[in-house]
């Protein structure tokens, strides 16, 4: 089974990579986690924000695999605590789903995106900078998976 979060944003700091590198390598070889970095859309001064919000959304549906189970991460979806995140791992596992995590731009998902998405997942009522999401989110798989696997980790 494979986990993809594809995310909006290029060129992570040594300390995110690090964070991301230190979650991955942990899981086992059955349940690989990658990321796909989007390219932020065109902001700034009289920057069209529809469009870079509709750039982003078509890169991201270009990299969903065509059976992919789609979680759009969205801070109008539901709340899970880490107990649900690890059900939801042991269903996507049981039923061989792979899974594509989506984290959107400053200004969040194309509506395409939202649409494509089985589940939509709030990550946090905070609002998090989004490379320190990639790091909740890889050590939150983590976590999951060592409760599925009755790992000490999680106590």
């Amino acid at each position: 089974m494979r986990i993809r979060v594809i995310a909006v944003g290029t060129k992570m700091p040594k300390w995110v990579e690090q964070g991301v590198d230190e979650y991955t390598k942990r899981l086992p070889p059955e349940l690989k986690l990658e990321f796909k970095e989007i390219a932020l859309g065109k902001r700034g001064k009289g920057a069209d924000i529809a469009r870079a919000i509709n750039s982003e959304g078509q890169q991201m549906l270009a990299a969903i695999g065509q059976h992919d189970r789609v979680i759009a991460l969205d801070v109008l979806g539901k709340p899970w605590a880490t107990e649900k995140l690890a059900g939801e791992l042991r269903n996507w596992q049981l039923e061989g789903d792979n899974i594509s995590l989506l984290v959107g731009g400053p200004d969040g998902l194309a509506a395409e995106c939202l649409q494509r998405a089985n589940q939509r997942w709030s990550l946090s009522a905070l609002t998090l900078p989004h490379p320190l999401v990639r790091i909740v989110l890889a050590e939150q798989l983590y976590r999951a998976w060592t409760i599925n696997s009755h790992h000490p980790y999680h106590r």
